[in-house]
């Protein structure tokens, strides 16, 4: 067995615990307790909350089975904020997040956080961090950390608390430069965006050729803040030798939700200060534990814009039975893409931006890629790739071509609609894009 997770003490101490062993019942007690708290709170404090659970007596909830009798809270409840979902005054507010739509037209979501509700997501992140990095580690950052209150400044200052020693990079923009910094710097960890950090270290190993540099060796990686797919942690680890860890969160949740453990067998959740359930997407009733659906997620601690029941969009499933680890957590599967980014294939099912994740960065030489999907007769998926270096632009098209048409799914669209295959290369610049989170972008018109 491995060691306990290092999560579990410190769940144990945040629920009024400390020094004994974690157990489901006595987790259990305390999310019940402070989902009642939460609901209060909300219903007296938040006038959107008011409106909508003015009539809801929060004695009511015996177990936590009661809580599908809650309505949900949207992405366009957050984007509408009228009426507001604040629940305390702004001076009580350090930290403001603003989150674009991802469409072309829409307000933008807007994120409260107070110095409390920080200070808890760097301590998870401290804690959080003790999977992949231990005191005495450099831990080199490629999140943005410019922003006080940013991901790369909490997981600074986190380090610091753990007794590492962070060294901030921010958003790798210029390969060339990140690459440096990482001879440079000759890191014990790296933490990152997957595809970014994956682009580095293609880009670094393609250069270390020429620039006479040894390669590099990474102990371990913290991924996070999109899909990983398995090719590209399996790419990731070939070149760095290293042991890759996923972390799962978003800006709803305060950024920390959950990470995996040596078992890297799901996400460990952050079950102290979060409630996650899965639903049906399509009719919001809870599933079964095993099955997939749409990640909801409930704030348990926040007191600044608390979230009941939030639909994150994310689809995924709550893993069955115990971790390896001897963690009393629940786990959490990898996020497999997001509800409604699917493209139809009609008998071939749908095709997601993960299957196409898990063809491509298993290839050599590729650092990132686009996608599109346009309908027609036939219709065409479309893939344009940045590689490592422009003379590998030919050799990539054909290894990438092959991947697609051997995928299942690609393999059943062609031959049930016809779908044809379009793979291009881009000159590479040696600069990578900052874009939000990657999917198969969907053209109109027909051929």
């Amino acid at each position: 067995m491995l060691p306990v997770n290092p999560l579990d003490a410190w769940t144990a101490e945040k629920i009024g615990r400390a020094g004994l062993f974690l157990s489901r019942a006595d987790l259990l007690d305390h999310q019940l307790r402070q989902l009642r708290e939460t609901v209060a709170w909300a219903k007296q404090r938040s006038p959107f909350y008011r409106r909508l659970l003015g009539g809801f007596d929060e004695a009511t909830l015996s177990s936590l089975d009661d809580l599908c009798r809650l309505p949900l809270t949207t992405a366009d409840d957050l984007r509408r904020n009228d009426p507001s979902l604040l629940c305390v005054s702004q001076s009580e507010i350090s930290h403001v997040v603003t989150l674009e739509t991802s469409g072309t037209s829409g307000s933008p979501k807007r994120l409260f956080f107070s110095p409390q509700e920080q200070e808890a997501t760097i301590d998870f992140f401290d804690h959080g961090m003790r999977l992949p990095a231990r005191a005495g580690d450099r831990v080199l950052i490629f999140f943005p950390g410019e922003r006080l209150g940013s991901v790369g400044d909490l997981l600074a200052r986190a380090l610091e608390r753990l007794g590492a020693t962070p060294i901030p990079f921010g958003w790798p923009h210029n390969l060339a430069v990140a690459a440096e910094a990482l001879y440079r710097e000759r890191p014990d960890v790296v933490a990152g965006v997957p595809v970014p950090v994956l682009a580095v270290a293609r880009y670094a190993a393609a250069s270390s050729v020429t620039s006479n540099h040894p390669p590099v060796r990474v102990r371990s990686v913290l991924l996070s803040a999109d899909h990983a797919a398995g090719s590209l942690r399996r790419s990731l680890s070939d070149l760095w030798g290293c042991e890759v860890f996923d972390h799962y969160g978003m800006t709803e949740m305060g950024l920390g939700g959950g990470v995996d453990c040596a078992a890297h067998a799901g996400y460990h959740l952050r079950e102290s200060e979060l409630l996650i359930e899965v639903v049906d997407p399509a009719t919001g009733e809870p599933v079964a534990v095993g099955e997939f659906g749409e990640v909801v997620m409930t704030t348990l601690n926040r007191r600044g814009m608390p979230l009941i029941r939030y639909r994150t969009g994310d689809r995924s499933r709550l893993l069955p039975g115990a971790c390896t680890c001897g963690s009393a957590l629940a786990r959490l599967d990898r996020i497999d893409g997001r509800i409604g980014a699917e493209i139809p294939l009609g008998e071939a099912g749908k095709l997601t931006i993960a299957m196409l994740d898990e063809a491509v960065f298993g290839l050599d030489d590729i650092i990132d890629y686009e996608a599109s999907y346009e309908s027609g007769t036939p219709p065409t998926l479309s893939v344009v790739l940045h590689v490592t270096d422009n003379t590998v632009g030919e050799s990539a098209c054909h290894a990438v071509s092959i991947a697609l048409s051997r995928h299942p799914q690609i393999a059943a669209a062609v031959r049930a609609i016809g779908l044809r295959l379009a793979v291009a290369v881009s000159p590479s610049d040696g600069n990578l894009d900052v874009r939000g989170k990657r999917r198969i972008a969907m053209l109109n018109g027909e051929r």
